[in-house]
């Protein structure tokens, strides 16, 4: 076997050859041959970088062994994540299931970069950000504005940057990260510096947070920030003006400014400290994930906040019932896991065991929320009496329970009945009008303009096929609307809008009819948008096919 090297894996039973002259990488039992000797293999032949391998491995390997395998034959490292696609681009599971093929239907290996969160901008295009940001600060001294051509330059920098941090080799779309359960994406907070611990980060967070609490938020955002076209994700800072992606800490600001300019602080006695500490304690319980993470919680109390504003909500419900449903909609997804309740019940997972199978998860949010309202320097609630706080208590469980997608149709039907002959003074129709308020805030991405509502899809897809990676990787049921190999992003958008969407946003329109033009015309949009998709994507594969 000349050009073979012998290479010992720190695994039992098993070592590991590469064959140095001709690529050639396989497994084989302890004191047996090499391939040859008749022992049952299966070869998996393979792109990497542009030249065909193979591996061999004994049917037996572990899942570590063959996962261990491939990484040799990439050179990576213990923490580099292998994404390996068969012909058709399909994501396959590397593992000893991997099926044997040939080398006309070879499999395609990629090598991600092994921690996502060290890699960061090129220092040459931070040092281009600051040239400009000096020249801009020069030209105005001189001119007293900035020109057209220098905000042309800075928005082609942010373009360009937003096109590294989504170029293939740094995207998590589709991926499985086979050490951790939790993945980041574009929307999840910043990478973090590598020599900080999360602890360490979040302090961070909390200092600028405080430090641009005291700074005056312009009448421009703070109008902006009460309406459905306010773009959460990059937009200008109230604090630098500049057009980028928003900061934690510049969201936690903002989060301030909705608690104060309803006047809550006020009327219920808070103090600012204690807004801020609990503000920060709901940042800090909500976990890195592609999609239910920090940003969707400010994502949905902005969009709550918008349409408390929008339908003169101030003069139609008690400030307490207000207080109510923005926290509800802030504290909505707490400590979510990126799996939903399907996956809970199914995988018999300590939530779903504590919830007898009950809304596993909103009822985990709950209690979350209520566990950071029992600290006392977070306790906005303090200062009210026992019958407002059991009115808030219940009102939050009942408004972040309804967020359970499964009861969806139980209260959308109570809002139809009640529609015709709503009555703001009755208590019933009150408090399922508040479910419908935090459910329309939880899905109403669709409401935003496209390019603030499409790259959320984007991280929902990729939380939905993780999940159903997971379920295939654990023999569980697949949860059909989140399996990779059968949804399309077109036609999973399509369908939600058609059934969910439009029916809910319809029957809030009847009650308050300003709301059309303001998130009813959007998703309609949204439909015809996500429709043409859908129809190009079945043209093209006919034409394929033909």
């Amino acid at each position: 076997m000349r050009g073979w090297a012998l290479c010992q894996l720190q695994v039992v039973h098993y070592r590991l050859l590469v064959s140095v002259s001709r690529g050639l990488i396989f497994l084989s039992e302890a004191g047996h041959d090499p391939p040859g000797s008749g022992m049952t293999t299966k070869i998996i032949h393979f792109m990497l970088n542009g030249r065909l391998e193979q591996a061999e491995f004994g049917a037996d390997c572990s899942a570590a062994d063959v996962k261990d395998l491939f990484r040799a034959a990439a050179e990576a490292g213990p923490h580099h994540i292998l994404k390996m696609y068969s012909t058709n681009g399909s994501m396959l599971n590397i593992s000893p299931r991997l099926e044997a093929n040939s080398e006309d239907s070879y499999y395609r290996l990629e090598v991600v970069a092994a921690d996502v969160k060290n890699v960061g901008m090129p220092t040459e295009l931070d040092n281009m950000e600051c040239r400009l940001h000096h020249l801009e600060s020069k030209v105005i001294e001189d001119v007293g504005k900035t020109p057209d051509i220098i905000c042309e330059l800075k928005s082609q920098v942010e373009s360009f940057k937003r096109k590294l941090e989504s170029v293939e080799h740094l995207s998590w779309m589709g991926l499985f990260k086979e050490d951790s359960d939790q993945q980041l994406s574009k929307f999840s907070p910043k990478p973090k510096t590598p020599h900080l611990s999360v602890q360490e980060e979040r302090q961070q967070v909390r200092r600028k947070f405080l430090n641009m609490s005291s700074l005056q938020v312009t009448e421009e955002v703070r109008e902006h920030l009460k309406t459905p076209i306010f773009d959460n994700c990059t937009t200008l800072s109230p604090v630098c003006g500049v057009n980028r992606q928003w900061e934690e800490a510049e969201m936690l600001v903002l989060l301030q400014v909705m608690f104060t300019d309803l006047e809550f602080l006020t009327a219920f006695h808070i103090k600012l400290e204690v807004l801020q500490n609990f503000l920060f304690e709901v940042y800090c319980h909500y976990n890195s994930i592609p999609f239910h993470n920090f940003r969707h919680c400010f994502c949905v109390t902005q969009m709550m906040y918008g349409l408390i504003w929008l339908t003169d909500l101030r003069s139609k419900l008690s400030r307490i019932d207000l207080l109510i449903m923005l926290t509800s909609a802030l504290c909505h997804d707490l400590d979510h896991p990126g799996y939903n309740n399907v996956y809970q019940i199914n995988a018999q997972t300590d939530l779903a065991l504590r919830y007898n199978d009950i809304s596993p998860l909103e009822n985990h949010h709950c209690a979350v929320a209520f566990g950071i309202l029992s600290k006392p320097e977070c306790n906005i609630l303090k200062n009210l009496t026992c019958e407002q706080y059991k009115h808030i208590r219940g009102g939050m469980i009942r408004c972040i329970l309804a967020t359970d997608m499964a009861r969806h149709n139980e209260i959308l039907n109570k809002f139809k009945i009640m529609q015709p002959v709503f009555d703001f003074t009755n208590k019933d129709h009150k408090e399922v009008l508040m479910k419908i308020m935090v459910k329309v805030s939880d899905i109403s991405n669709e409401a935003r303009p496209m390019a603030v509502a499409e790259p959320w899809l984007d991280c929902l897809l990729q939380e939905f096929f993780n999940q159903s990676d997971t379920e295939k990787l654990k023999g569980l049921p697949v949860t059909p609307f989140m399996d990779r190999d059968k949804v399309s992003k077109p036609s999973s958008q399509t369908n939600f809008i058609r059934f969910v969407l439009l029916p809910l946003f319809t029957e809030l329109t009847k009650l308050f009819p300003c709301l059309e033009q303001h998130i009813l015309e959007p998703v309609r949009r949204a439909l015809e948008y996500y429709s043409d998709m859908e129809r190009a994507s079945m043209q093209e594969q006919g034409t394929t096919k033909a």
